[in-house]
């Protein structure tokens, strides 16, 4: 006989509702993630570490690749999460260039990966050394050199920017997640660039910029200043005559600052680590709670159970 929900024959099917409040959870260190009850798919931001800046002169390191992504799908099972550290600085001596910061990862199976920042590049007396490649690229050192790549490896929306170059003393700023490095030598050829901004995002609720690039180092001679870290925990260079670069802020994959001229003790700042948020909508919605099969009803009919 027909029932009261919608000419379906069979027992009453009514409607169920299904609510869930958002959830967001940030990772300032590896994990595993695990969704809500209700969830499928969530927007995920995914930050690498940032690279260390060079020493002597040194390039500003490169911010960590940065990645939002809405409506990616998730699983009921754990998720791995790995944070990627931040990037050494340059050592002092002259011959210190930065290290590379470390990937951030989301998920196993078909991950978000974002790339280490590059490193920022150092050079000896002389010696032209191009920032290295990355989330975001390091910046040139003081001579004529080139800042490294960003968005290496290539992802699309991108990750990341290009570092500053130098045709001068001065050294190019880190590149960041939103905006180039500045080259070296920008307003005065003895200044260091600074870093390239990073990229706002409220995910966790409220706006955070996260991802800036690391300020070049600035040379003492003719009065050279040192470049800004970029906005969003990029470290500043180091001031001329004698300073060291400033360390990237961690979680933020901000890059680290060159260090300035003086020879041999200055030594470029470390990146700042990376991180991982995930929000998750609010569910609110009503479902039908299935439907009887023709099979479900021959067997019930036949059982006597159908009522």
């Amino acid at each position: 006989m027909a029932d009261l929900n919608g000419g379906i024959v069979g027992v009453d099917n009514p409607p169920v509702a299904q609510t869930q409040d958002a959830v967001i959870t940030t990772f300032n260190s590896s994990g595993t993630f695990t969704a809500a009850t209700l969830t499928t798919q969530a927007t995920i931001l995914v930050v690498a570490g940032g690279a260390g800046g060079g020493s002597f002169i040194g390039g500003g390191g490169g911010a960590g690749g940065y990645r939002e992504i809405a409506d990616h799908p998730v699983p009921s099972s754990g998720v791995p999460v790995t944070i990627g550290a931040g990037g050494a600085g340059g050592a002092g001596g002259g011959v210190g260039t930065g290290t590379n910061g470390a990937n951030t990862v989301f998920g196993a199976a078909s991950p978000i990966t974002s790339a280490g920042g590059g490193a920022g590049a150092r050079g000896p007396s002389g010696a032209a050394t191009d920032g290295n490649a990355g989330g975001s690229g390091g910046g040139a050192n003081g001579n004529p050199s080139t800042g490294g790549a960003g968005n290496t490896p290539s992802v699309s929306p991108s990750q990341g920017n290009n570092g500053g170059n130098s045709t001068s003393p001065g050294a190019g700023g880190g590149g960041g997640a939103g905006a180039v490095g500045a080259n070296g030598g920008a307003g005065g050829i003895h200044n260091g660039g600074a870093g390239g901004a990073g990229t706002a995002s409220s995910i966790s609720g409220s706006s955070v910029t996260r991802g800036g690039g690391g300020g070049g180092g600035g040379y003492d001679e003719g009065g050279g200043t040192a470049g800004a870290g970029g906005a969003g925990g990029g470290g500043a260079g180091g001031a001329a005559p004698i300073g060291n670069g400033g360390a990237g802020t961690a979680n933020t994959g901000g890059g680290g600052g060159g260090a300035s001229y003086a020879f041999p003790s200055m030594i470029g700042g470390a990146g700042g680590s990376g991180v991982v948020i995930v929000n998750e909508p609010a569910i609110d919605r009503t479902v039908a709670s299935g439907v009887w099969s023709l099979e479900a009803v021959y067997d019930n009919v036949k059982a006597g159970t159908w009522t």
